[in-house]
């Protein structure tokens, strides 16, 4: 017989077996009862310390529904087939996988599974949801305890109610301002309080689209196509985007201080200096994001995809004997592919991760290991390298010289990670990497320093990526230390600015020179090598800013109080070459000069036809505002703005057009010419006769005016018997022609009757 609670004493429990108990719900009771009347333990303490949620502990599963209906004998192979899906995002096992089986001996197309931590099961309901398992099979991830929760308070009916479909909103066209009938461009600028979007009028004052105050809190930001516009606010950032531009997409990243889209806008990284606090339910960020910095985010779903911490994007460790630099934030954190299919960071100067999107799990599962990696660039486009026909990602590196190791840049292929071309360096200070556009050539600045380490010097090495091989040539004839390099966009030819060495004791900031470069004509058509075209010396300039057209470039002086001149340089003028030039695929002539006092920023527009100088506010609070300038230099306005502080071109989306189409639209750019000559007449005679049209709508108004007053005055001097002033004047005028008749008129005249001349 077992023994009940009224036969048992307090010594019995030492010598009880579990299992000769009955544990009713009676006995249970009865035991705490017992419990608390021999202890000093209060109720409320063992309250407190064992009461549980009824969801505790089952915070680890997910139920995966969507899944096949299989026998049983296929059960094994539809869980090892699933197990593989399901470790993308977290670890569990065969065992941790239960899928219910029904009285037929069929599987009904769900399970449960079992993950190892709360953030993996949490990870498998954001990035498994919704993605298909073969192909007719999507998955469908929960949380086992949003099920629960949601059943238990009545949210989930017995019956089955179809949803009710909501009627077909047309939505906003986001690129509707490609359509405008003129072929203008917009900008956006902020001004004080205010954000406005404006259409570029040329000469005229900028027609407003939009202007709205206190639309951002720090800045705002186009994304790279122009299809959004982006302001940040201290809950998050928003997305505006439509002709009147509506609010299309909002990320709540509570105190963010950065953004940076993907190339093809449909990921947006953000950050904060001040870790996440999650308040889960209130918005789309969860538990994953707390105490997190920086977050990836989905454009089109508007949910985070992946977040991180700040504190592994670390300076490197300074020299021997010298205190470690001050930490500083590395942006962007994150640098996108030219595909949007990876996007990679350095972690603590040891590795580089590549995460692959849009699930942003670890490529092959593990970092790179690449010790002391400094900076890395991905191609900004798929690069065509000779020999390989299926062509890959590539991204440059460099790491730095490390006990007796030289130091070195490799390019990687991604997602093999084969390293594709290596070159050691020696005695290298620093190191810059810079892509040309079509990722045609990949310039490495070295700077150099000597033995002593009491001088610089800067070489190029230039990776000539799509030739075989990748053959590297040396661009060495540099004596200065350069601070400016700039690729011309879509074109192998480059401008640099190198800088002297400052005079010890003297204030006075070193002279620069402005150096242009381009390859020799090669037979077959080919690159030759890069050789100088001209070197300007004497200069102040500090700043490169090329077209993104190509063939024109603005070589300026920003953020110095003493200078800030701009100078307009043609590399393909259609004059006379000089002799020196005739083997090189340019003819440099400088255009113009102009003069913009405090000027911070250049920007050319999209298409390449206008570029603006401005000085913000945010350097200088003196004579703020911007200049207008056509390609060639010609000032077009000057406007000075109370205030201002940041001004952006919107971008273009890449044409629709074929290259056969844009080049037949340039063999008869001419006759195109003429229609567009015709309409800036027609638009100027449209000016001049709406300027004649008021002129004569003012005169008549006068006119009017007069007779109406003329009027007014006759009726009154009728009233009081005074004559019409008329009147009196054609009396007066009678009068005096008929005096002069009564008057007596007397004429001298003199004649000449001989005249002689004698001569001595």
């Amino acid at each position: 017989m077992a023994p009940t609670f009224d036969t048992l004493s307090d010594h019995d429990f030492d010598d009880v077996d579990e299992e000769e108990i009955d544990f009713s719900g009676e006995i249970l009771v009865a035991l705490v009862r017992y419990f608390v009347v021999h202890s000093d333990v209060e109720v409320i303490d063992l309250r407190a310390q064992y009461d549980v949620r009824r969801d505790q502990g089952l915070d680890t599963f997910v139920v995966i529904d969507g899944l096949p209906i299989v026998p049983a004998e296929n059960k094994a192979k539809l869980v090892k087939f699933l197990l593989k899906k399901l470790n993308t995002v977290g670890n569990t096992s065969e065992d941790a996988i239960l899928m219910p089986m029904n009285d037929q001996n069929m599987s009904d197309g769900f399970a449960f599974v079992e993950y190892e931590t709360p953030e993996q099961a949490a990870a498998a309901t954001k990035h498994l949801h919704g993605t298909a398992l073969d192909r007719r099979h999507t998955l469908a991830v929960n949380k086992l305890t949003d099920i629960d929760r949601y059943g238990r308070e009545g949210r989930i009916d017995d019956e089955y109610e179809p949803p009710e479909i909501e009627p077909f909103h047309e939505k906003e066209h986001l690129r509707s301002w490609l359509g405008d009938p003129a072929a203008r461009d917009q900008f956006v600028m902020f001004r004080g309080d205010n954000v406005g979007v404006f259409w570029n009028m040329k000469k005229d004052p900028p027609e407003p689209v939009v202007d709205r105050k206190h639309w951002t809190q720090l800045f705002v930001q186009w994304s790279p196509q122009g299809t959004f516009l982006a302001s940040i606010h201290q809950q998050g950032v928003q997305l505006w985007g439509g002709p009147m531009f509506s609010k299309q997409k909002q990320f709540p990243h509570p105190f963010v201080s950065l953004i940076e889209f993907s190339p093809g806008e449909r990921y947006l990284t953000t950050w904060s200096n001040q870790p996440i606090s999650v308040e889960e339910g209130k918005t789309s960020l969860t538990i994953e994001e707390e105490g997190k910095h920086i977050v990836i985010w989905d454009i089109v779903t508007g949910k985070p995809l992946r977040s991180f911490v700040a504190h592994d994007l670390t300076p490197p460790p300074g020299p021997e004997g010298e205190a470690p630099p001050k930490k500083k934030v590395q942006w962007p954190a994150f640098k996108w592919s030219s595909d949007e299919k990876y996007v990679a960071r350095m972690k603590q100067h040891e590795s580089l991760s590549i995460y692959e999107l849009p699930r942003m799990n670890l490529l092959d599962k593990t970092s790179i290991k690449i010790e002391g990696i400094m900076d890395f660039e991905w191609a900004p486009s798929s690069p065509r390298r000779e020999g390989i026909k299926t062509y890959e990602q590539l991204l440059c590196f460099w790491t730095p010289e490390i006990k007796s190791n030289p130091a070195k840049v490799g390019l990687m292929s991604v997602p093999s990670k084969e390293i594709v071309r290596t070159r050691n360096l020696f005695n290298v200070s620093d190191v810059k990497l810079h892509w040309q556009s079509e990722a045609s050539f990949v310039c490495v600045k070295v700077d150099r320093h000597s033995k002593s380490k009491k001088s610089l010097a800067t070489n190029l090495e230039i990776f000539r990526v799509r030739e075989k091989g990748v053959p590297v040539e040396v661009v060495d004839s540099i004596k200065d230390t350069v601070i400016n390099f700039a690729w011309e966009p879509k074109g192998d030819r480059f401008v640099l600015i190198t800088a002297g060495e400052v005079v010890p004791g003297s204030n006075v900031a070193a002279k620069t020179a402005v150096a242009f470069f381009c390859p020799e004509k090669a037979k077959g058509g080919g690159i030759g090598n890069f050789k100088l075209i001209r070197t300007v010396d004497k200069k102040n300039s500090n700043g490169i800013y090329w077209s993104p057209k190509g063939r024109f470039v603005v070589v300026a002086t920003v953020a110095v109080q003493q200078h800030f001149d701009l100078e307009f340089w043609d590399l393909d003028y259609e004059g006379e070459k000089a002799e020196a030039e005739k083997e090189l695929s340019a003819n440099l002539m400088s255009m113009n000069i102009q003069e913009h006092y405090g000027v911070t920023d250049v920007d050319w527009d999209p298409t390449g036809r206008y570029v603006v100088s401005s000085a913000s506010v945010w350097t200088h609070q003196m004579e703020n505002g911007y200049h207008m300038y056509t390609f060639s230099g010609v000032l077009l306005s000057e406007n000075p703005i109370e205030k201002f502080k940041q001004l952006l071109w919107r971008p273009r989306p890449p044409t629709l057009l074929s290259k056969e189409e844009q080049r037949n639209i340039r063999r008869n750019l001419r006759e195109y010419s003429r229609d567009f000559d015709e309409e800036d007449r027609y638009a100027v005679d449209i000016a001049n006769t709406a300027i004649v049209e008021e002129r004569r709508r003012l005169l008549e108004e006068w006119d009017a005016w007069v007779r109406m007053v003329k009027e007014d005055v006759k009726a009154e001097r009728e009233e009081l018997g005074i004559p019409d002033p008329k009147e009196e004047l054609e009396l007066q005028r009678i009068r005096s022609a008929a005096s002069e008749e009564e008057q007596v008129v007397e004429e001298l005249v003199e004649d000449v009757i001989e005249e002689s001349e004698e001569f001595a």
